[in-house]
């Protein structure tokens, strides 16, 4: 490992970002604070040449200025291998352009770098798709593209929530009960006429009253509070950016308990930072792409989940 700790960060346009909320700009604020060295890319910046990941990179510094966030260098096109560490944020969704980009970065952490998270781990564990690891901790569901199977699935629950494999912050997200004219309509629009795989899953009416929970996990351990995200009265979604709002609390048993069945094994995966989505007793989804919430988490029980990540992530490197 170099003297000073060299970064790269695959994500979205950095320009577009909402500061204050942004948990990507959250990490690149605790990477810089320990002196390392940050660069920029997006993911049309990224690519291969005789088997050598490859990527135009601009160098970056990032300030706590809610209008002047960032600074960005001259890009120049260099060796992916060659850096340290490459941290893998770009959004969902998980197209097939995402899969190609997680070949680029595959070869890249074979050539040197450590890709925080791991490439394979990204195309292996889809959001909704890897709960089906752990049934015994996720709420009953069931992913087809089946329209019978859907209707005896909520017919044999009553409620339930319906949603695509590849959506993100509350995007197309039906909750219906059994005997709902809409049923057909909403099962046709997710599968496209059972041509697409699409989930249902029990309606956990917890959400009402606990909201929708992220819990994050740093290295398989969790942050000891969660981000409790509580639906508006007109809404089913615990999503923030569909309109939830944010709130904390500190982890029950539950979620304790949910985290050490399901955190040591992303954590041997080489899946350092994941988010949780609990309601009541159950895990609904487990987040491996993307994962947010460090800012509202941080700000309302004085912690930096974001350093505590790049602590992890020295730990490697000088393992």
């Amino acid at each position: 490992m170099s003297a000073r700790v060299r970064l790269v960060v695959i994500m979205d346009p950095i320009a577009s970002i909402k500061p204050a909320k942004d948990s990507t700009l959250a990490m690149l604020h605790a990477a810089q604070a320990m002196g390392w060295e940050l660069f920029y890319a997006e993911q049309k910046h990224l690519g291969l040449r005789d088997g050598v990941a490859l990527a135009r990179l601009a160098p970056l510094q990032v300030a706590d200025n809610l209008n002047n966030w960032f600074t960005l260098g001259t890009p120049n096109t260099a060796k992916l291998g060659e850096f340290d560490v490459i941290l893998m944020r770009k959004d969902p969704p998980f197209d097939t352009e995402y899969i190609y980009t997680t070949y680029i970065l595959e070869r890249a952490r074979d050539q040197g770098a450590r890709v925080i998270n791991d490439p394979q781990g990204l195309r292996d564990m889809n959001e909704k798709v890897y709960t089906a690891w752990f049934p015994d901790c996720c709420a009953p569901t069931l992913i087809t593209r089946d329209m019978g199977a859907m209707g005896e699935f909520l017919k044999e629950h009553g409620k339930a929530v319906c949603k695509p494999l590849d959506g993100m912050g509350g995007r197309s997200i039906f909750v219906l009960e059994h005997g709902d004219k809409n049923r057909n309509v909403v099962f046709e629009t997710l599968t496209e006429y059972g041509s697409r795989y699409a989930m249902v899953q029990r309606y956990l009416p917890e959400i009402v009253t606990g909201g929708d929970c992220r819990v994050l996990l740093v290295d398989g351990e969790p942050v000891p509070f969660a981000l409790q995200r509580m639906p508006e009265a007109s809404d089913n979604r615990g999503n923030l950016a569909a309109g939830a709002t944010a709130m904390s609390r500190p982890l029950n048993s539950r979620d304790r308990e949910l985290c050490a069945k399901i955190g040591p094994k992303l954590a041997a995966a080489g899946m350092l930072f994941v988010g949780l989505d609990i309601i009541g007793e159950y895990v609904t989804e487990i987040n491996v792409t993307s994962p947010t919430g460090i800012r509202e988490i941080d700000q309302k029980n004085n912690l930096n989940i974001g350093a505590l990540l790049m602590n992890a992530i020295s730990r490697k490197l000088t393992a």
